[in-house]
């Protein structure tokens, strides 16, 4: 597992962050497979600068040549960092992060980045104690907070809304066969109302549907539970539009 996080990419008049990260995945796919890219909600706080809704992103990728060695992963941040700078939105913070085994202290990190206010020096040393490139790329890099928040809570495997699964094109949208999201390893779990209310609820929350029509909305977002795609549905109302039974739930 090669784990990649960057963060604060992006102005409020530019492309956003999950749409860097998919032009990054597609810069190292020659070499690195994509197994996901995952969206993180951070603290949400006036206090804390960001351009939207304090959001953070994680690749998650595999070598194609078996295990990548040391120098392979020196490459693949430099071609990175490089990415990243030639698309320098003036006015951001980015970070950048990289590392292949991700420790406790990682993911406790990230746990801590959606609860309080935490400081770059924090993120450095966390980072230097675990082995984890990071690196400030331009403007105050306080973005180097949320992208090594990114890889924890993407190496916890239990939050965040997918942005990309694995290599299949985002083409889903609307009304959508459970049988169609299946074939590309999306599970499908019905949540009653009062569970639906969680924001993050468990992957063993809800019974798993195989059959049907769910409305996926603009785009198919499932979410990362258990290392895993979890779509969560809700039975659409009655007086629904469309054909669907099931409406997908935005979850973070």
């Amino acid at each position: 597992m090669i784990l990649v996080g960057i963060d604060d990419t992006d102005s409020l008049e530019s492309r956003g962050t999950n749409k860097l990260a998919r032009e990054l995945a597609r810069q190292v796919s020659a070499k690195y497979r994509c197994r996901a890219i995952v969206r993180h909600q951070l603290l949400f706080d006036e206090r804390i600068p960001f351009t939207s809704h304090n959001g953070s992103a994680c690749l998650w990728l595999e070598s194609r040549n078996g295990v990548a060695t040391s120098d392979d992963l020196a490459a693949l941040f430099a071609e990175l960092r490089a990415g990243m700078l030639a698309d320098f939105i003036p006015g951001s913070d980015p970070g950048l992060c990289l590392t292949t085994q991700t420790a406790d202290e990682v993911m406790a990190w990230g746990q801590r980045c959606q609860r309080e206010i935490v400081t770059q020096a924090d993120a450095h040393e966390i980072a230097s104690h675990s082995g984890v490139r990071l690196e400030g790329l331009g403007g105050t890099e306080d973005g180097v907070i949320g992208a090594l928040a990114a890889i924890g809570l993407t190496a916890a495997g239990n939050d965040g809304r997918l942005v990309q699964w694995q290599e299949w094109s985002d083409d889903l949208t609307g009304p959508t066969p459970i049988e169609r999201l299946r074939e590309r390893g999306i599970e499908v779990r019905a949540l009653r109302d009062l569970e639906a209310n969680n924001s993050r609820p468990a992957r063993s929350d809800g019974r798993e549907i195989h059959t049907g029509i769910v409305d996926v909305g603009k785009h198919a977002r499932p979410n990362l539970r258990e290392h895993q795609a979890v779509l969560f549905v809700t039975s659409s109302p009655p007086e629904t539009s469309c054909l669907a039974e099931w409406t997908a739930l935005k979850l973070k």
